[in-house]
Formats: structure tokens, sequence, C-alpha cells
């Protein structure tokens, strides 16, 4: 079974090639390695895969534009390329497709509002064009907790009405799902969207609150704490999320009765910690008190995150990492890292 992976350089997209070549998929990994953060993670994540940073820097439409690895091949392409994409699609006939790329971050996308549209939008809608033209067996696609906006119901439901996003983010995510639905709908492509909740682990992005947390302490620079640190999340270790996305891989949504071949997933830990007792495993994993600063809320974030994962929970899954554990295994990390 061939695979493409897009976003194979970011975080989530890391640790889903890396445990699909362990068992034994072959693996087409795509990434435009955009310096909206230290492209020198990127580098190393890939590096981690068996791909040389010279090999990775050139793009698909120059000589020599994919790397080979094993069963492991990087391609470095934008999808918003809408003339290389498809040739990628006719050379490889893959069978499934993970779209993991996206312009990322709440707050980014308020100052940022272009790369959201041009990444999430633009890019993704060509995406769905090679799917509907290339017979792809199921496509799963990253959406967001985002979308749930400031909806007041916990735990949050896949079925519950996400029309009130409160960041551009999260309303590209849910155009996302719109996106897919139709194309579902119209071409009969089985689609899966995934919505993940506050993931967190080792060679996770700089922009997260974890790292900043950790970067800042090890620095002895003040963490700022947003509405004084009175918020909870859902926070899912990067395991918890491969093995979600693993488990649905091989279970495409079926057209029936009239409906369309699509659903929408949960994938979080389904146990909401504080933002404070996040804070407390990071001091605790560093042996270093924090200094905090504490600042207002910022627009676009919400007062908790909360999934209700009885749907993927009833397939087999089970988020088995937690808080303390998951830190831990971030802070070992970061520390070797960072040196």
């Amino acid at each position: 079974m061939k695979i493409l992976v897009t976003g194979a350089a970011g975080f989530i997209g890391f640790h889903l090639v890396k445990s699909l070549l362990c068992k034994g998929y072959q693996v087409v990994g795509i990434d435009n390695i955009n310096a909206y953060y230290d492209v020198n993670l990127k580098y190393a994540r890939l590096k981690e895969l068996g791909i040389a940073k010279e090999d990775a820097e050139i793009f698909l439409n120059h000589a020599n534009g994919e790397c080979h690895q094993k069963q492991f091949t990087f391609v470095r392409i934008n999808l918003e390329d809408r003339e290389e994409l498809p040739k990628l699609f006719q050379k490889y006939q893959f069978d499934i497709v993970c779209n993991l790329a996206a312009q990322a971050g709440v707050r980014y996308s308020i100052e940022n509002p272009e790369t959201y549209i041009d990444s999430n939008i633009v890019g993704y809608l060509n995406l769905l064009e090679c799917c509907r033209h290339y017979t792809i067996k199921h496509l799963l696609y990253a959406s967001s907790s985002s979308v749930y906006g400031e909806n007041k119901k916990v735990p949050f439901s896949a079925t519950d009405t996400v029309d009130h996003p409160i960041s551009l983010y999260a309303a590209t995510k849910k155009s996302n799902e719109l996106m897919a639905y139709t194309y579902s709908h119209l071409y009969g492509i089985p689609t899966t969207g995934l919505r993940f909740f506050t993931v967190y682990g080792p060679w996770g992005r700089p922009d997260m609150a974890i790292y900043l947390f950790a970067d800042a302490i090890a620095k002895n620079k003040p963490i700022q704490v947003f509405n004084e640190g009175r918020m909870s999340r859902d926070f899912t270790y990067i395991d918890d999320i491969v093995t979600g996305i693993e488990l649905l891989l091989n279970k495409p949504p079926v057209h029936k009765n009239n409906k369309a071949a699509h659903k929408i997933m949960n994938i979080g830990n389904g146990n909401p910690k504080s933002l404070g007792a996040f804070i407390n495993a990071i001091e605790y994993s560093m042996g270093v008190k924090a200094i905090k600063e504490f600042l207002p809320m910022q627009p676009g974030d919400v007062l908790q995150t909360w999934a209700d994962v009885s749907e993927i929970e009833a397939l087999g899954y089970k988020s088995k990492t937690n808080i303390d554990a998951g830190v831990e295994q971030f802070v070992e990390w970061f520390k070797k890292y960072n040196n």
C-alpha cells in the first residue's frame, strides 16, 4: 500500500511517517519547508527519517527534486503548485492520502490571513482535485479542535454545530471539512476529517505552549500565562494522535442511504487538564520553577477544549499517555535537541 503524507517535515507528519515506515508501509512525504518557524527543526526531523538537508532543499520542479530512503521518498513541493502536484499523483498512484500540511497557529492567522488562504484553502483544493482524478481510496485530513470555537457544551462532539469559528485558522479548517464533504458527495471520494486536540510531544513546533514554556524556563525568562491560567485543554500526546490516525487509515467511510462517504472524528485525550497543571508538569520535569507573567485572554483563544472520543474509542482507540509522562518525554527531547 502506498501512502502520501503531506506536511511530512512537520510535527505530526514526521511522527506519522516514522511510525508508518516502522510498520512496513511505502510512504511518499511532501513538504514545502516554509519559514513559519525555524527550518532547521524541519530538516532535523527529515534527517531522522534518513533524508539529508542538501537533498531536502531542492524543489520538485528542479533537477533531482526527489529523495529516496528505503521505503520513504521525500519531495519538496507546495500544495499551491497546481502544475506539479498532479504529476506526483500520476507517478506514484497513491492508495491513501493523509493531508497534514497546513499553515498552523491561531494567533498568527490574525496578522497573516493571506498565508492561511493560500495554504489551507487553495492548496487543499488542489489536493482534492488530485484525489478526484487519481482514484484515491481514502483521504484523511487534519482539522482542528479550534472549529468548536466558544461552544459551551462539553465534551465537544463531532456532531455539534460548529458555525462560529473565532479565528481565521479555525475558519479554514471548517472550510476544509465542508469542501471534503462536497467532494465525497459529488465524486464518491471517502474522506475523514481529523479534529486534533492540543497535540504535544518531542519534535513539537517552537510556537506551541509547551516549547515556549520550556524555552523560557531554560533561559530564566518569564513565561506568558494568558487569562491568569484559567483555561483548560485536552492535551493529547503525539503517539496517541498517531495511533488514532493509523487506526482510521484502513477504515474509509462508506457511501450509503444517500449520505456522502465522509465523517469527522475527534482525536484527543478525553481528559482535559488546567493550564496550571500543565505548567506544573513542565516545572517538575525541568526541575525549575517558572517565572510567570500573567496576561489577558488573547484574541482567538478559547477557555476550554474537551474531546468526546467515544466514537473513535468504539473502534479500539485509547489515549494511553498521561500528562506527566508526556511532558517528561518532551522535556527529555527538548534538552537533548537544544544541548
